[in-house]
């Protein structure tokens, strides 16, 4: 048994030498950043194709929470900032890295709402992997045509315009989005479309998004689009959901994308209202894989099911829906809806939203379809680090297994609550609770624990905060069953369910020896799959 404390201070000590300055000015509310908060973004972007170059503004409305008269900005090299100007008066700036400080000339009085713009220009990193390693995408259509995209989740909005780049900061009264475009194209952008303007051998397209927002799902799609849509009686009433693919997807994408009512349906049940009705529900079409823009998921799976054609599970059940829509769009309610304050916390973006998978095939398919999706995913699962981050305030997220790993966390305190009823109004409470907010996992955990009645301490701290999956060792004699748990932090006592001659009964290991006598001899004897423990059958 190794307890948590050791844990910590072996990757403490091993994280040490990795942070950098860079990090922490990325990572951290810093004092230039703590004391100004924003509530709204207007973005003027125009593209060039054939430079690949991209030049605009960005005028940022925020509240002054406190004196200061030095503001971060972020934004990545290779782009720069021309000017900033404010009250139209421009304003010196200093750079360390990514990281620009404003040297504001007006006096910041708390509680006033003031405006800065800051102009920019360059030719944004081009992404390598995206959404991964993200930045622009520059590709063009069968036809020739250029399809451009932006995706930025892990590296950050500012690697193409300049912001407050902190998951704790989202635009509160939205964003509004204004895209130059060759005449030929079309922009989709986050939002709804508020003003098509035509220029002289261009156009812009005006979005705008009333709802908060983090910043890494504002996004840019340019193509040869075509558009059409539908009107879904969902929660909260008539929502629009529109669909923007290449002219030659039409087809195809109509047919796909009948699953996008099966997944708000379904989405709707489990967790609560669609977060956004007010800037509509979007799919666009994108030259990579797609992402979790808010109101504007894009989308890349090349109209197929499973993943790029492909079942992650291994159970068949995922060739029974198109992945990207539905995990993408789940994003909507985690990620979009309850978005983390820091990267650390990216678990709860994406443990849940791969939840989301099984809970869409339990809706459609049944508990059955659900549990052996889940279960199959565990494949994919390396344990090489914790699923959350080993620090906070650097933009260091925690193990890829937040996926899959939190996918079976989850299914497994669904086990644990043993009233799925409980549970769907506990994922629906927790978008309640924190909707349109940033949150931490402490909070999620506390939320989940309160609301199931179970304390989950110990819990958490072993499938979260360690790599180790509870083992149940088990001894078989005759009749009697003696089991105990290895591999887990102190004090853990999760009860689970074992199959005994083809009969559940609950069992509650330690880490010392359990004794169970049962009435007849054991034949047979396993675990529930749905627990996410191994097993070792240790010989007399």
């Amino acid at each position: 048994m190794c307890t948590l404390v050791t844990l910590l201070l072996i990757s403490t000590i091993s994280i040490a030498q990795e942070l950098t300055h860079a990090d922490t000015l990325r990572g951290s509310i810093t004092p230039e950043r703590a004391w100004w908060d924003v509530t709204h973004y207007d973005l003027k972007v125009t593209v060039n194709p054939s430079e690949k170059t991209i030049k605009g503004s960005n005028t940022i409305t925020y509240k002054v929470l406190d004196e200061n008269d030095l503001m971060q900005i972020d934004l990545q090299s290779p782009m720069t900032i021309d000017k900033v100007l404010q009250n139209k008066k421009e304003i010196p700036v200093t750079s360390e890295g990514d990281a620009h400080f404003l040297k504001l000339q007006q006096k910041q009085e708390p509680g006033e709402e003031n405006e800065i713009t800051i102009y920019f220009s360059g030719k944004p990193k081009v992404a390598v992997r995206p959404p991964w390693d993200g930045g622009f995408t520059w590709n063009t259509d069968s036809n020739g045509n250029h399809f451009i995209a932006t995706s930025n989740q892990g590296i950050g909005a500012s690697v193409w315009w300049p912001l407050k780049d902190h998951p704790s900061e989202e635009a509160d009264n939205g964003v509004t989005i204004a895209v130059t475009t060759p005449k030929n194209l079309m922009d989709v952008s986050n939002g709804r479309l508020k003003n098509v303007i035509e220029n002289n051998d261009s156009k812009t397209w005006v979005w705008e998004v009333v709802n908060p927002i983090n910043s890494y799902g504002v996004n840019i799609n340019i193509g040869d689009y075509i558009h059409f849509g539908e009107k879904y009686k969902g929660e909260k009433g008539m929502l629009d959901m529109d669909y923007y693919v290449l002219r030659e997807n039409e087809a195809k994408a109509k047919k796909q994308f009948k699953q996008a009512p099966m997944m708000m349906e379904a989405f709707e049940h489990w967790f609560g209202p669609y977060p956004f009705y007010e800037d509509g529900y979007k799919l666009v079409e994108a030259p990579y894989l797609g992402m979790e823009h808010q109101s504007s998921v894009t989308y890349g799976n090349n109209f197929k099911n499973g993943y790029l054609g492909s079942d992650v599970s291994g159970s068949g059940w995922g060739m029974k829906f198109d992945f990207i829509i539905i995990h993408e769009s789940g994003h909507e309610w985690f990620a979009n809806n309850i978005t983390n304050k820091d990267v650390a916390d990216m678990w709860v973006h994406e443990g849940f939203t791969s939840y989301s998978e099984n809970i869409y095939l339990d809706y459609h398919f049944g508990k059955k379809a659900s549990s052996e999706y889940v279960i199959g995913v565990r494949n994919n699962v390396v344990n090489d680090t914790p699923i959350l981050g080993r620090y906070y305030n650097v933009n260091k997220s925690g193990s890829s297994d937040m996926y899959y790993k939190g996918a079976n966390v989850l299914h497994t305190v669904r086990q644990l609550i043993a009233d799925d009823e409980k549970w769907r109004q506990i994922l629906r409470g927790l978008n309640k609770e924190f909707y349109h907010q940033n949150v931490t996992t402490q909070q999620v955990e506390n939320y989940i624990s309160d609301k199931s009645g179970i304390d989950l301490s110990t819990f958490w701290d072993q499938y979260l905060r360690t790599t180790m999956i509870p083992t149940v060792e088990y001894l078989i004699d005759g009749n009697t069953l003696k089991f105990r748990y290895v591999e887990t932090v102190e004090n853990f006592k999760m009860p689970i369910i074992a199959v005994v001659n083809e009969t559940e009964t609950w069992i509650t290991p330690t880490a010392q020896w359990q004794t169970k006598e049962l009435p007849t001899t054991i034949k047979t004897f396993q675990i529930k799959k749905d627990f996410y423990v191994n097993t070792i059958h240790v010989k007399k």
